[in-house]
């Protein structure tokens, strides 16, 4: 169904991050129990008008490593995964333990960097660990940038998205995370200047963020557990229980309504709730997809009091 001037999406992606799953009733900061926000992220998911193709959880998923909080986020996560018919894509995080994570989704416990390549439709999702053990902030290492480089010597059919844990982005808001910032960006720029990344997927700040990469647009989920609150006077720092998200991610064909390029779309989903003030019902959509363009324009977009009476009659007759 093709109401504007885009077609549909080629490729549609679900981006969560930032679980921090706990066992045995803990909460972070003796608050916040992070499993319920994981429950509504995969409920919010449901409303996708196109289901994802891939879910892709870009670190911190256990808060403390435990191979009891990954075989928990399995356990919510794959049935989710399963009836959309999606991949899944975990990517480690500065929370995350290698030997445990490696065990828990990979069958085999590895010290080792948990760096792999998904194919989604001939999209490439490439999960790069950008985790350093016994630390916080991030890091690439030569031999993962030599990986890296040559897994992308090849384009892919539809591209590449880049899921990584530590964002490549300057912080203007946030000094109380500088610290444990992804070290020697311009490194990873050298190895994604004129490749085919189309976009990059992170996590790790606890709020939504959006930048660009040498031109590759970069999209910061925001925590599907507790969220920094940017901007509160007083506070270098601020964590509280609320505005939690994830992202829709929508990549489209080159020159999708004839416009030059191939578009990429980030949209941020909030997990809360909140009081309706106007609605439609699906099956709206069929409707207006029966209308000529210039009837839709004539019942959407004209002005005037005769034209808003007239959508309060439409919305009235689809209550």
């Amino acid at each position: 169904m093709q109401l504007g001037q885009y077609p549909a999406p080629r490729h549609t992606l679900a981006h969560l991050s930032d679980t921090h799953l706990l066992t045995g009733g803990r909460r972070q900061y003796g608050e916040v129990d992070p499993e319920p926000g994981l429950l509504q992220a995969l409920d919010r998911l449901a409303g996708l008008p196109t289901p994802p193709q891939a879910i892709v959880l870009t670190g911190d998923l256990a808060d403390l490593g435990e191979p009891a909080a990954y075989a928990r986020l399995r356990e919510l996560v794959e049935p989710v995964a399963a009836g959309f018919g999606a991949q899944i894509v975990w990517v480690m995080g500065n929370h995350d333990e290698r030997s445990a994570f490696s065990s828990a989704f990979f069958g085999e416990a590895s010290s080792a960097p948990q760096d792999r390549v998904y194919d989604v439709d001939g999209l490439r999702i490439v999960s790069l660990d950008t985790s350093v053990p016994g630390w916080h902030h991030g890091e690439v290492d030569d031999d993962q940038l030599a990986w890296l480089r040559d897994v992308l010597a090849t384009p892919a059919a539809h591209g590449t998205v880049l899921a990584m844990h530590h964002p490549p982005v300057p912080l203007p808001l946030d000094d109380a995370t500088v610290t444990i910032e992804l070290d020697a960006q311009d490194r990873l720029a050298d190895v994604l200047a004129g490749s085919d990344v189309r976009t990059i997927l992170a996590g790790h700040m606890h709020y939504s963020s959006y930048s660009t990469f040498v031109g590759i647009p970069v999209s910061v989920a925001s925590a599907s557990c507790y969220t920094i609150a940017l901007a509160t006077p007083g506070k270098f720092y601020s964590a509280v229980d609320g505005h939690q998200a994830i992202a829709a991610v929508h990549l489209y064909d080159e020159d999708a309504g004839g416009v030059p390029g191939a578009p990429v779309v980030h949209s941020v989903l909030p997990l809360a709730d909140a009081p309706e003030v106007t609605s439609y019902p699906v099956a709206v959509a069929e409707e207006l997809a029966a209308l000529s363009r210039d009837e839709r324009r004539q019942l959407l977009s004209r002005k005037g009091a005769a034209a808003r009476a007239e959508r309060r009659e439409f919305r009235a007759a689809h209550r």
